[in-house]
């Protein structure tokens, strides 16, 4: 039997005081953004995130040899070394295009990190696994898990931060591929967070994680023994909040603060009503149009939809009937 529909965990006032004070520092990164997060940096920073998510997995063939793969030099390193680089580089590539809430693309992504070094790249195990002290569910079990978990984190009103904090967790806990769990599951949560807030494109968490490595996995398994995770998304908020204030500090080397803001991002629910409408009239011309679809539709991202479809709920001008993937819309007329 699969062993939850909701993932089990509990929100402390650590959690909310940590995702108040990312929250902060995230916005003080954005204020600047223009100015400070160039291509340049865009491309120092995913280095870091590819060592370092590569580090944690016993692979130390560092920043100086990744910067060479990408520029197409040739390298002193072992094959393996080389393989699982340019399976992470590619992967990450594709960051900002994967959809976080869709399954095929979580398969996808895994099949792009491990297509040279696995040949059931992209397929969940056939195989049952012990990582550790840890029996991981039966193989027989693990589509199912993984369809659970992405009906959560599809449906769930809890924080990004939160979620992406969650999932990787369960992930961890289902381990639903032969190998590369691990760099899946720290590439996923980044895939959420940065859909929420594109900032995070830029912000190298994996080096972080990596500098904290020992506790990471302790979170890991005191999680598993707690039987839920809040322990491992305390740990995972005040990484990320190390991450952003590290990379404050660079920024500031880099350029002053602007006094005036910058504008909303496209995402933002300033621009709600104009899209609520056209979120409206698409549900009405195809009821069974997915958030994917009405996202690729009206240009913006995912979670930016998934606030107005939540505003147009709580309106009562919209309604979800059946499951997230069979169910339909219904638009609620208004007299």
């Amino acid at each position: 039997m699969t062993r939850y529909i909701k993932p089990s965990y509990t929100i402390t006032s650590k959690m909310v005081n940590t995702i108040s004070s990312i929250s902060e520092e995230l916005t003080r990164i954005e204020l600047n953004e223009k100015e400070i997060i160039t291509p340049q940096l865009r491309r120092i920073n995913r280095i870091k995130t590819i060592a370092g998510t590569l580090e944690i997995e016993g692979n130390f063939i560092g920043e100086e040899k990744i910067t060479a793969i990408l520029d197409g030099k040739r390298v002193l390193a072992s094959k393996l070394e080389i393989l699982e680089a340019r399976g992470a580089i590619a992967a990450y590539q594709e960051l900002e295009n994967y959809d976080p809430d869709d399954i095929d693309e979580l398969l996808k992504a895994h099949k792009i990190l491990m297509t040279d070094l696995l040949d059931t790249a992209g397929s969940f195990r056939a195989v049952n696994v012990k990582v550790g002290n840890h029996i991981a569910p039966y193989f027989s079990e693990v589509r199912q898990l993984m369809e659970n978990l992405f009906e959560w984190l599809e449906n769930s009103d809890e924080h990004p931060l939160i979620k992406s904090c969650v999932f990787h967790y369960e992930f961890e806990f289902i381990h639903p591929f032969r190998d590369g769990n691990g760099r899946i599951g720290r590439l996923w949560q980044s895939v959420i967070l940065s859909d929420w807030r594109r900032v995070f494109t830029t912000i190298p968490t994996e080096s972080i994680v990596k500098e904290y490595q020992q506790s990471y996995y302790k979170a890991l398994e005191n999680a598993t023994a707690n039987k839920e995770c809040a322990v491992f998304i305390e740990f995972m908020l005040e990484v990320i909040l190390k991450t952003i204030r590290k990379q404050i500090l660079k920024n500031k080397k880099k350029s002053r603060p602007k006094s005036e803001p910058k504008s909303e991002p496209k995402s933002s629910l300033k621009s709600e009503p104009k899209s609520s409408l056209k979120i409206i009239a698409m549900i009405k011309t195809n009821n069974l149009i997915t958030i994917k679809e009405l996202s690729k539709k009206t240009k913006l991202s995912t979670s930016g939809i998934k606030k107005i479809i939540k505003v147009l709920k709580d309106e009562n001008r919209l309604k979800r009937e059946g499951s997230a993937r069979k169910g339909y819309w219904e638009v609620v007329e208004t007299t």
